[in-house]
This record gives C-alpha cells, structure tokens and sequence, in this order.
C-alpha cells in the first residue's frame, strides 16, 4: 500500500479511530493505577505506561488471533482483572511522602499495572485494530503511535476528574469486573463444554464480575480499617 495513496491515509485513520473508540476501559485503568501518586509521579506513569502498552499491542496484534483460540486464557485473564480491580479499589493514594526509592517503587508498580491490565482487556481489542490495518505493519506501528498521546490525554482528564469525584474510581473497577465476566464466559474453553452463551447470560456475568470487585474491595477495605493501627 503506497504511502501516497488515499487507501493508504484512510487505513491509516481507521486504526487510529478504532484504537481510541476501544481504549476508553485502558484510559481507566492508567488513570486508576496514577491516582495513589504523588502529583510529580503521576503524569510519569501515564507516559511510560501508555507508551508501554502501545508497544506492547503492537506486538500482541500480531499474535492476538492465535492466541484467543488458546482454552483458559480469557477465563486466567478475567481473574487477573479481578484481581487488578479489587488492588486498585483498595489503593488509598499513599506515597505523597518518603524518599526516592519509595517513589520509584510505586511508579514502577503503576507501570506493571498498567502493563498487565492492558495486555489482559486488549486481547479482543486489537483483532479490530488488525482488521484495520489489513496486515500492513507500518500502518498497525503509525496508527498505534498516533494513538499515545489521544489515550495520556484520556488518561489525565480521568485523572482529574476522579480527584473531583471519587465514585468514579469505584465505577472504573466495576468496569475492570465487568469486562472480566465478560472474558470468562467467552473463554474457548466455556465455548467447547455450553456452546455460544446468549448475550443476555453475558451480560448477566459481566454484572456478576462487576458486582463482585466492587463488594470484595469494600468489605476488604472495612476489615482493613477495622483493625486497629
């Protein structure tokens, strides 16, 4: 495809819209992993862990379809953002103080998070984002790149806003569990022993997931203040 050619820059802007238009629950989560640093920290994690991510799609896009076929891995996938929701609900903010090697350590965690959340809900995601490119790799590297800078500028207007309204963080790990029931019960390996599950049961357990991060994530956090300093 010739760089010149209008097919070209149409791909080109397709990846790019499809890549924004799914990355809204990946912006939530950058957002949520930020929060709990301190403000010179923060706009750090977003920027390598957005870059981070990208790359990492990059690479993931090219060996998603094989890989969505594997039995289990959605179902191992969906706990880990169980798992990854219920953390970052729990997460209080800590680290406005100490020394250098704290900081670093807590940034270095909001990147991993970041990393391995994204890297779970993109799974379905980048199949569109392929599509796009019509296995053209220069066009899937642009496109991603372009993106960068849409999903930091997501990821710090979240940022913001959730230190305005903090439901919001609970609504950002309820979508962490929603999108887990919804991986789980898409799994090949629930495909192979139910068959095709209607939307409706999806639905239903995306809003168990949802349910289920949101009521851990209170009751640990009531045990966690329960107990005496």
């Amino acid at each position: 495809m010739d760089f010149t050619s209008a097919a070209f820059w149409a791909a080109l802007g397709s990846i790019i819209w499809v890549n924004i238009l799914l990355s809204g629950d990946n912006a939530v989560v950058i957002a949520l992993a930020a929060r709990g640093l301190p403000p010179h920290q923060q706009k750090k994690a977003i920027f390598f862990g957005s870059a981070a991510a990208i790359v990492m799609r990059i690479v993931l896009t090219l060996i998603a379809v094989e890989m969505l076929k594997w039995p289990w891995l959605k179902i191992v996938g969906g706990v880990l953002l169980v798992y990854i929701g219920v953390s970052l609900l729990l997460e209080e903010g800590e680290g406005e103080e100490g020394d250098g090697s704290t900081e670093n350590t807590g940034l270095l965690a909001a990147i991993r998070t970041i990393l391995v959340a994204d890297l779970v809900m993109s799974l379905d995601n980048v199949l569109a984002v392929a599509a796009a490119a019509k296995g053209n790799t220069v066009l899937l590297v642009l496109g991603l790149a372009i993106s960068i800078p849409l999903i930091i500028f997501g990821s710090t207007l979240l940022l913001k806003v959730m230190e305005r309204f903090p439901v919001i963080i609970t609504l950002g790990a309820a979508l962490l569990g929603w999108l887990a029931g919804e991986m789980i019960l898409t799994d090949p390996a629930v495909v192979a022993r139910f068959g095709e599950l209607p939307h409706t049961t999806q639905y239903i357990g995306a809003a168990i997931g949802a349910a289920l991060v949101v009521g851990l994530g209170l009751f640990i956090k009531k045990r966690q203040q329960a107990v005496p300093a």
